[in-house]
């Protein structure tokens, strides 16, 4: 949980992320618990959005518990096959905890599901981030929490929160390492620079950057097409490199191999299928 300054990169400070004017005039109101946080089916997707605005989507515990709320609607719901998280408004996917508030994250530093509302869990079915603008500290980890991600040109992704003491605990040091290396990890995490979408993309940090205003449109299409694929397969793929990722090689290996009989059935049919003359010159790869 953390929440994100900005020097001349043009990034929310705390007082912004947090809600205040740079004039010094008070913000207007924004929302909170489950007013900030709206849940909607498009297709085969769950479109999670959070909705603040006011604080650059930055993400107060009320709000997190709403988060908290929708993964589990979203597990829940067995006609979902994705989940899309997103942020409101085109300027921030989330800049954050909202340092305004940070007395409403009391009771959720330990918390099981953690304390942006789900960042300790791990979803049984793939998750997209459909990132536009600032994805900053606890929203940097909100985005790496999930599988794939899709930002705009332009879009700025860091921990600036190293500036001032406040550490990572939404999964950030952990989850970072496993995308880009130990290496390139580091080098945010350590010196809290902040990078554009392309510096991310080229570090692989992102699946895809698109122009403005696709993000959503575009992590929607990847969604649609990850839900025609035969699912128990994909699945079980997505759960064995997760699992096995931190395993000896030995340990991993032999978790793959424990597919259980519906995925070799499922692979069986597919294998046929193929034989058949289905998805010949690669037709069908790709979404």
């Amino acid at each position: 949980m953390a929440g994100a300054e900005g020097e001349r990169s043009g990034a929310p400070g705390p007082e912004e992320a947090g809600g205040a004017r740079a004039s010094g005039a008070p913000a207007p109101e924004a929302a909170s618990g489950a007013d900030a946080v709206h849940y909607e089916r498009v297709g085969a997707a769950s479109v999670v959005t959070i909705d603040r605005q006011q604080r650059r989507n930055a993400v107060d515990g009320p709000t997190a518990e709403a988060l908290h709320a929708a993964y589990l609607r979203f597990e829940a719901d067995e006609d979902a096959r994705v989940m899309v998280l997103t942020g409101a408004g085109g300027v921030a996917f989330c800049a954050g905890a909202d340092l305004k508030a940070q007395e409403t994250f009391a009771g959720r530093l330990m918390s099981a599901e953690g304390p942006m509302g789900f960042t300790r869990l791990t979803p049984s079915k793939p998750t997209i981030a459909a990132i536009s603008g600032f994805a900053l500290a606890g929203g940097l980890e909100l985005a790496l929490w999930c599988d794939l991600r899709i930002a705009t040109h332009g879009s700025t992704l860091g921990y600036p929160e190293r500036r001032w003491g406040v550490p990572l605990i939404d999964g950030g040091t952990q989850r970072l390492p496993r995308i880009v290396g130990l290496g390139r990890a580091l080098d945010l995490i350590l010196t809290g620079r902040l990078i554009d979408s392309s510096e991310a993309h080229a570090m692989g940090m992102l699946t895809e950057v698109v122009a403005p205003g696709e993000h959503l449109t575009r992590a929607l299409a990847i969604a649609e097409g990850l839900a025609r694929f035969p699912q128990s397969t994909m699945l079980w793929d997505r759960r064995a490199a997760i699992e096995g990722f931190g395993m000896p090689l030995a340990d991993a290996l032999a978790l793959e191999a424990t597919a259980g009989p519906e995925v070799f059935e499922d692979g069986a049919r597919g294998a046929a299928r193929f034989a058949a003359g289905e998805g010949r010159g690669g037709a069908g790869a790709g979404v």
